[in-house]
């Protein structure tokens, strides 16, 4: 099994959400999936699955209000989702650092799961995404209810250390409580808008609906990879300015359109965490020694994964699309002649 999940390239999209009851509101659920919108659809009870927490007729529907995307593997999600699930004994988070606490044992001896609360999740949610293991992974944090975002901002403007700024919050309030516009916002400064995300408005999808289920969002960068590198484009690297034989060592290129900047795995991760000046081991993000660019890890492995080991999903997602043959009309029937 282990051969098997290290064949796969890094997915389109994994999430660990959080689930609330729009009947109850202090009724949570913490899960993991690929796809939001059918496991919504499965909490629900329209579609066969969900989980037996969520399947009291009492507490639906359920909505997701909030979730991270991001994650690497399926392994990766699942790890963050019992993180998040049970703080209080996670080996994730030092033992000075845990914001929840048990008071209670089980009949076995173990520490009880206290109960949850939103400021509970979200706190935890937080210090999650900052602690080592998880901190410089390409994560991003989704909202897609106000009041939810608003525990969010009340909680990083109290808490003594920050996310790191490259870590981007989505809010995509679309149609729902409160109405308005998504936007991509600062860690540093939650209340300040960056970038405009999907609308809400005009019947377009929103929340959970708008995310991409596939590799569409760098369709044209994956386009790019294999135009270079079966034709064996690479040259030099951009680095270290040796010679990269093709099928010799892994090959990453820079993420930005107009730039073929190509160079060793092992010369991009030193370049951007830097020659034993950090304690860091895992890289974030930096520049393209070509482009001057700015290049974001998560974006440049996904790439690299899809080349190497998803062939079958390149084909399908750089597939053109057949157009349709317009059917030619029939031939008007002569007139029978006198």
């Amino acid at each position: 099994m282990p051969n098997a999940v290290q064949c796969k390239p890094i997915p389109a999209l994994y999430t660990v959400y959080i689930l609330r009851s729009t009947v109850r509101h202090a009724s949570l659920y913490i899960g993991s999936t690929p796809n939001p919108r059918r496991r919504l659809s499965q909490h629900n009870g329209l579609v066969r699955g969900g989980a037996a927490r969520t399947s009291r007729h009492s507490l639906r529907p359920w909505e997701m209000v909030a979730l991270v995307s991001g994650f690497p593997s399926a392994t990766a999600a699942l790890k963050f989702e019992w993180a998040l699930t049970n703080p209080h004994i996670s080996v994730h988070i030092p033992s000075e650092a845990r914001l929840t606490i048990s008071t209670q044992t089980k009949a076995n001896g173990q520490p009880r799961r206290p109960s949850k609360s939103l400021a509970s999740v979200v706190s935890n949610l937080h210090l999650l995404l900052r602690v080592p293991s998880f901190g410089r992974w390409p994560l991003r944090v989704h909202f897609f209810s106000r009041d939810v975002f608003a525990v969010w901002e009340k909680w990083c403007a109290a808490a003594s250390e920050r996310l790191r700024p490259s870590l981007g919050v989505v809010t995509d309030f679309g149609n729902g409580a409160g109405g308005g516009l998504g936007s991509v916002v600062s860690v540093e400064d939650p209340g300040e808008g960056l970038a405009t995300a999907q609308e809400g408005a005009g019947g377009q999808p929103w929340g959970i609906h708008a995310l991409p289920l596939d590799y569409e969002p760098i369709k044209d960068y994956v386009a790019k990879g294999r135009e270079i590198f079966e034709f064996e484009r690479q040259g030099r690297c951009v680095m270290c300015r040796e010679d990269m034989p093709s099928g010799e060592g892994l090959h990453a290129l820079c993420t930005n359109d107009g730039c073929d900047g190509a160079g060793h795995v092992s010369c991009w991760s030193r370049h951007f965490v830097g020659d034993g000046a950090t304690d860091d081991i895992v890289p974030v993000q930096g520049q393209c020694p070509k482009c001057k660019g700015e290049v974001h890890w998560g974006v440049m492995m996904k790439e690299l994964t899809l080349r190497v080991r998803g062939q079958k999903d390149v084909e399908k997602l750089l597939k053109r699309k057949r157009k349709r043959a317009r059917k030619k009309p029939a031939p008007a029937s002569s007139a029978a002649s006198p």
